[in-house]
């Protein structure tokens, strides 16, 4: 498939929900509720469907895990490195985790998802699934953690879980990993209401992904959001892609899937937990616009190096 034919209906729907509440046909209370649609009801409904019904064999993977999270904990600590010593120049813990955050935390839901989907079908979302389990757990542990060595408040284990457990997105893959392991089928009326509602998942994802990145601004000080969105863009992609291909010689469309997934733009989430953290909220909103915009052009590399 032409790239252009791949790319092209993504960015064509996330420029509409950009246009559309730049021209305030859309108010942000609108976008709030079509966020809790996509994120409370309609994607969950579409990743606990595909979640029970995948291939659990072909999915779970160890060397497919290793070479998608060894990268991603080397940029992290890498994005620490680089705040420490380049940007902030002063020891600062809770800011130093905030950056490796977003050097190595990716918007694969909004975004990786879609990409796979347009560039290598369904059948292909499985492994994808297997990522983005761990993917908030570990990243947001990681930046809690070293976050609190610096910080008189100590990380509070109970709290985290029960946030994890609670969000969406784990809990719909959690509950369809539970159904498919114990082969329990849905009801065909109820698989057929829960098919409608995951019907627009992908579309609205993008849509409010574009809404969004109305309301983010790229802030004057754009050299730190700038770094960060190149280590995750290009850096940690390229990473995934030698691991992947010389360490571990995976098969090229698992490669691939990784690399999609890796070399999405930097996370919603990571700047709600900069917010919470009270470390590099306006790095973290400009990183989120730029590596955004700039992973059209990443994206095109990537998928000319891997189609």
């Amino acid at each position: 498939m032409h790239i252009f034919s791949i790319i092209f209906p993504l960015i064509f729907i996330v420029a509409l929900g950009f246009s559309c509440c730049k021209l305030k046909f859309f108010q942000q209370q609108h976008i709030a509720g079509l966020s809790k649609f996509t994120f409370y009801i309609s994607l969950p409904a579409f990743l606990l469907l595909n979640m029970s019904q995948i291939d659990l064999q072909q999915s779970i993977s160890l060397s497919a895990l290793l070479s998608f999270y060894i990268p991603v904990l080397c940029i992290f600590a890498l994005g620490i490195l680089v705040d420490r010593f380049y940007l902030a120049k002063q020891k600062n813990y809770q800011q130093h985790s905030v950056f490796g955050l977003a050097a190595s935390y990716s918007n694969m839901v909004l975004v990786g998802i879609p990409i796979i989907i347009a560039s290598l079908g369904k059948e292909m979302i499985a492994i994808a699934f297997m990522i983005i389990t761990f993917h908030s757990t570990l990243l947001f542990a990681l930046t809690f953690l070293i976050g609190a060595k610096g910080s008189q408040h100590a990380f509070s284990w109970s709290n985290f879980a029960k946030s994890m457990v609670l969000n969406p997105i784990v809990l719909s893959i959690g509950c369809g990993l539970a159904l498919n392991v114990l082969g329990i089928k849905l009801f065909t009326n109820l698989a057929n209401s829960l098919e409608l509602l995951a019907t627009p998942a992908i579309a609205c994802a993008l849509f409010v992904l574009g809404a969004n990145l109305a309301f983010y601004k790229i802030a004057a000080n754009w050299q730190p959001a700038l770094v960060a969105s190149l280590l995750k863009i290009f850096l940690l992609p390229a990473s995934v892609l030698l691991i992947g291909s010389y360490v571990f010689a995976l098969e090229t469309q698992i490669l691939t899937v990784l690399v999609l997934l890796s070399a999405s733009p930097v996370g919603v989430n990571a700047y709600l937990i900069a917010c919470q953290v009270g470390q590099h909220q306006v790095t973290l909103a400009s990183a989120v616009v730029l590596s955004t915009v700039l992973s059209v052009i990443s994206f095109t590399f990537w998928l000319a190096i891997l189609l």
